[in-house]
């Protein structure tokens, strides 16, 4: 059993002749044939609204087969006449009418079928209140009805009824042996903001059924809404002592332990799959917690199993791809990538994408514009063309790969921003940056407020020695997008590099650390201007432990000019050393080691 949803399906039309069929049966004391279920009806547009389609409805059966409590009817006047109008009204788009028609016949006739229609109607007429005065209706008269007790649950429920929901409740349970209506419990209290109540309400029910382990499963899951994760932890345990194979309670706990530590989770979940290798839900949330941990080469080992057993599963399948990817294995990444074109998968244009970057990390730069050429259209087209461009510019094309920048159209301002950005990316790497300047200046003139351009803009002032310029546009930008973090450390940055106004620098990086506080570059800038303020004490802290989350080779600049300057000689030169080996063309580097070491 599951509960309804409490959104209405569309009015059925019925032909007077079709519908006459229903009352006209009520009326002799006798049931519709049963008929199949119908698929989901679709809605048309209709005068005065959504028209809903006809659906076939029975005709009459012979009187052997009429339930014996169906009520004695008269097929009066004033019955017909309420019939008529409450259809005639649905046909015309008068839903509220129609609803309230159908309501006012139900009442009148105390027929199960009459008010199971009006509950339709109701509710596709958003009317709950009416749908519910003809749910308890169509419960009364047919009590047997799992289908009417469901309505009327669902319907209390969303009322926020829920102690007058409860009884209801418990006949729901009790009729069903396998104990799985108890998973859609916390589903039909989702709306109801009292989780304290709610977790009070699933309590009650699952008392009874104390062997039952989605009985404990419901109590865990409203004792995790409510933020009580003891209870929670407890009951989702007890759920899995009584099914130990029950993967949906496994990661439950696991969400539940996550709370305090991902190790602790990855730690559950390692010991369930070694007990139940074949997991498969299990395994794969086992394998994104890796990668949310970093532990890309894991990850992969997890999912690679996965594709063993789920060979067409294209999802794993890209999952390797990208993992891949990530551990530099481009034989392996290219495999699953080419793969994912046989497959069924949503997103080819991604795949392409991704292949073109394989091909060109390996400097293989004909077939990695051949990738690229082949997103034609789509979100990605404009990325592609960039890449395409800057490919070019790879193989020494730099003015061919200007030109093919000119002849993309893109749709946005950001997309022609982007466009610019990517043209004076390659001006700098060509070492020609006043053209760049002037490409992104020429640019800001149409589009002023483009946060992208302003921040490129302020970077390759900085290169050019324009501090005038870099202030006016950081702080532009700052003033548009005041949680621009990279905007606050980069003013801030720059104006201690130059040794200026430091405790003003100090103040903005510190702005900037606030709002992305595991940002190892921001980290690296608040070490600098404290060195640059004579604390060197405090620069290393923040220096050391900015190089730990990236070796970047100015950080290792940074870090090893504070060390050396702090008598720590041996350590510098082994950081200088390590970060040349690295990047051995780094400027910022080279310079930094050349200054000290000359």
């Amino acid at each position: 059993m599951t509960f309804p949803r409490l959104s209405a399906v569309p009015f059925l039309r019925l032909t007077l002749i079709a519908g006459l069929g229903l009352v006209l049966a009520a009326c002799a004391h006798q049931p519709p044939q049963q008929a199949a279920p119908a698929a989901a009806p679709t809605v048309t547009q209709g005068q005065g609204g959504p028209a809903p389609k006809r659906a076939d409805v029975p005709a009459a059966v012979p009187a052997a087969a009429a339930k014996p409590d169906l009520p004695k009817q008269e097929l009066t006047e004033d019955v017909l006449y309420e019939y008529l109008l409450a259809e005639i009204a649905g046909q015309r788009g008068a839903l509220g009418m129609s609803a309230q028609a159908y309501v006012d016949l139900a009442k009148h006739t105390r027929d199960p079928r009459i008010a199971k229609r009006a509950v339709e109607v109701a509710l596709y007429a958003r009317m709950p209140g009416a749908a519910l005065d003809a749910a308890r209706i169509w419960y009364e008269t047919d009590p047997s009805s799992m289908q009417a007790l469901q309505a009327l649950t669902s319907l209390l429920v969303a009322a926020k009824r829920q102690e007058e929901a409860l009884p209801y409740l418990q006949k729901l349970l009790e009729r069903d042996a396998s104990g799985n209506d108890f998973l859609q419990l916390n589903r039909l209290f989702a709306n109801n903001q009292d989780k304290a109540l709610t977790l009070k309400l699933v309590q009650q029910l699952a008392r009874p059924y104390p062997q039952v382990a989605q009985a404990h499963f419901a109590i865990a899951q409203a004792a995790a809404g409510a933020g009580n994760s003891e209870l929670a932890l407890a009951e989702v345990r007890a759920a899995s002592k009584l099914k130990p194979d029950w993967e949906l309670a496994a990661l439950l706990e696991a969400q539940l332990l996550q709370r305090q530590s991902n190790a602790l989770a990855l730690q559950h979940l390692a010991a369930f799959l070694k007990q139940y290798p074949k997991a498969r839900e299990v395994r794969m949330s086992y394998a994104r917690l890796l990668v949310a941990e970093r532990k890309y080469t894991e990850a992969r080992a997890e999912f690679q199993t996965l594709s063993k057993d789920f060979p067409d599963n294209a999802d794993v399948v890209f999952a390797v791809g990208a993992l891949s990817l990530q551990l530099q294995d481009y034989a392996q990444a290219e495999a699953n990538f080419k793969r994912l074109l046989t497959l069924a998968y949503h997103d080819k244009n991604t795949v392409r994408l991704y292949l073109g970057q394989i091909a060109e990390e390996q400097k293989n730069y004909p077939e990695a514009l051949r990738w690229y050429d082949e997103v034609t259209s789509g979100e990605l087209y404009l990325q592609a063309q960039i890449r395409y461009a800057l490919v070019l510019n790879k193989e020494g094309k730099l003015d061919a790969a200007r030109a093919h920048l000119h002849q993309v159209q893109a749709d946005s301002i950001e997309g022609r921003a982007q466009l610019v950005l990517a043209e004076a990316q390659m001006l700098r790497e060509a070492n020609r940056p006043q053209e760049a300047f002037d490409l992104i200046g020429a640019a800001l003139k149409k589009m002023p407020d483009q946060p992208d351009l302003l921040y490129d803009y302020a970077m390759v002032a900085e290169k050019l020695g324009r501090m005038d310029v870099l202030e006016t546009s950081l702080k532009t930008l700052i003033r548009l997008q005041p949680d621009h973090a990279q905007a606050y450390n980069a003013l801030g940055y720059s104006l201690a590099d130059h040794n200026l106004r430091l405790p003003e620098a100090h103040q903005l990086i510190e702005k900037a650390l606030q709002l992305a506080p595991n940002d190892p570059f921001i980290i690296d800038s608040m070490g600098w201007v404290l060195y640059r303020m004579g604390k060197n004490k405090q620069a290393l802290e923040y220096l050391r432990r900015a190089y730990s989350a990236r070796s970047d080779p100015e950080i290792a600049a940074h870090l090893g000019e504070v060390l050396w300057v702090a008598g720590e000689r041996d350590e510098a030169e082994k950081i200088w050393q390590e970060a040349v080996k690295k990047t051995p063309g780094n400027e910022a580097l080279n310079s930094t080691i050349k200054h000290f070491k000359p």
